[in-house]
């Protein structure tokens, strides 16, 4: 069998725990899923099977697979519908495989629409979405990422270091905004998955080198494959490791033509109890506990006011296992986070 015809009760498991425990939709409330050719039927009509047997008002909204995420992918999407669309509901849950998330649908959708509560999940499997969403409480969960929140907030530099060859440290800038996801979208947000802190870099202030265990539009994860960044001024100064792959990949920033895609974006800190190891998929893997994720490209002006940093397109890559130090303080060695004021707030999530 396919994953297509598989997991029908984890699908209705999923697709409640989002609609109605976590977005709490509401009778008459109207909730968008935009889905694309790439995407799961079965698990888009669960979701829509979900809002409906709450007394919601489900709109399912189906798209070509754009050839780019983001602002690239434009060309592809019927923009002003969508745009329309999206402006006027409750709750929209993304799931396309070529994701909206940075286009001007996107940007447009949340500047006209104040009350807007929206989650991107893009095309991850269900066995993906179950470990994601469930195993944990979400009042536990808030109570670590706004005490690792808090630390980060105190301090004035981050550096992030791992076996694998990581050493990049930048700056903090306190007029942009440090998010976490507990798993409430109750309230008008910008949501993604719950289990991280992320932070905007201050401009400029990032060096050193990432090296990555997964890295969105290159063949790394899991294999013998080796690419990594050498990072200046907050910019991809050099792309380095397997010739090959690493050619690949400095030919794919080149095509957009955008200097911005070099950029820095955001750096997120992977504290979802319920992911404890990578699987190769890009929104889990973001998560993982004691790992980070380093986006680059469009930042929205919500993240990075007033302006934001316009780009085509956004990716993002994902270093497994750090030690995370706040100024001269570590936080997490090794994947674990073992600073006195955090140890308690782990082990309630995760054990001993």
């Amino acid at each position: 069998m396919n994953n297509n015809t598989n997991y029908h009760m984890e699908r209705a498991l999923v697709a409640k725990v989002i609609m109605q425990d976590m977005f709490k939709v509401q009778p008459g409330e109207s909730v968008a899923i935009t889905a694309d050719s790439g995407n799961d039927i079965e698990l888009m009509n669960a979701f829509a099977a979900a809002v409906y047997a709450i007394g919601g008002k489900p709109l399912l909204i189906w798209t070509p697979k754009a050839e780019k995420d983001g602002q690239a992918g434009l060309k592809d999407w019927p923009a002003e519908a969508l745009t329309a669309a999206l402006s006027n509901v409750d709750v929209w849950l993304e799931c396309n495989s070529t994701i909206l998330l940075y286009s001007d649908i996107w940007e447009n959708a949340f500047k006209n629409n104040k009350k807007l509560r929206y989650l991107i999940i893009a095309d991850s499997s269900v066995q993906s979405l179950i470990r994601t969403f469930t195993g944990y409480k979400v009042a536990d969960l808030g109570e670590m990422l706004n005490k690792v929140r808090d630390m980060v907030l105190k301090c004035k530099t981050i550096r992030i270091t791992s076996d694998n060859g990581t050493d990049v440290s930048y700056d903090i800038d306190l007029n942009y905004t440090f998010d976490i996801d507990d798993g409430d979208f109750s309230m008008p947000k910008f949501g993604t998955a719950p289990g991280y802190v992320n932070m905007v870099p201050k401009i400029e202030s990032m060096n050193g080198t990432i090296v990555f265990d997964l890295l969105m539009n290159a063949n790394v994860y899991g294999t013998d494959n080796r690419i990594e960044f050498v990072m200046k001024d907050s910019k991809i100064a050099d792309v380095k490791g397997t010739p090959a792959e690493a050619e690949k990949f400095k030919e794919y920033l080149a095509s957009f033509n955008d200097p911005n895609m070099y950029k820095i974006s955001h750096n997120m800190f992977g504290l979802n109890p319920s992911i404890r190891k990578m699987r190769g998929e890009v929104v889990e893997d973001e998560r993982v506990w004691g790992g980070v994720d380093f986006g680059f490209g469009h930042t929205s002006p919500m993240d990075m006011p007033p302006l934001g940093q316009v780009a085509k397109s956004h990716f993002d890559g994902i270093v497994g296992k750090v030690s995370i130090y706040l100024d001269d303080v570590q936080i997490v060695e090794d994947g674990v986070y073992m600073h006195p004021d955090l140890k308690p707030l782990a082990e309630k999530l995760i054990g001993a």
